[in-house]
């Protein structure tokens, strides 16, 4: 599989700069080929975890459907953002990660719905515990297995 360099190689960052960006973004937009040839990107809060990112969401909807399809997707976050105005510019650090999504069950699951709670709600770790519990069976956790990652950084 061959995937584009970057353009502006200069910039480019690896490992861990990248697994840093991935660790502390807040949300990411995944892209995936959705209905009637058209791209559809939908923001989602997310765990990076083994070298795979997790997302939760419902049982049914369109980002569902079009995994169903098409199991390619690209996931993008961007990371310390500050706006250069005199400079016409911006100063930021991203990821955009190529990969195949499936929706995941058992061990992995529970382990991915654990992390987004110590990631999102770190202060109500026992509350979120049964959180979990009550609604692991009305949520889907949908893996995105990296293919490819390139990190950009204009600092």
């Amino acid at each position: 599989m061959m995937f584009r360099k970057m353009r502006r190689s200069k910039k480019e960052i690896t490992g861990t700069e990248i697994e840093a960006i991935l660790a502390e973004g807040e949300y990411g937009v995944m892209s995936v080929h959705g209905e009637n040839g058209y791209p559809y990107g939908i923001p989602v809060n997310y765990l990076y975890h083994n070298n795979g990112i997790y997302i939760h969401c419902a049982h049914e909807g369109h980002k569902i459907d079009s995994i169903a399809r098409d199991s390619k997707v690209s996931f993008c976050t961007v990371s310390q953002t500050e706006l250069v105005p005199e400079k016409f510019t911006s100063k930021y650090k991203s990821a955009i990660i190529f990969g195949k999504a499936s929706i995941i069950e058992g061990e992995e699951k529970s382990m991915a719905l654990l992390g987004l709670i110590e990631k999102y709600s770190p202060d109500f770790i026992d509350k979120g515990k049964k959180y979990i519990d009550a609604e692991k069976a009305r949520t889907t956790v949908i893996k995105i297995s990296i293919d490819h990652i390139t990190g950009k950084s204009g600092f």
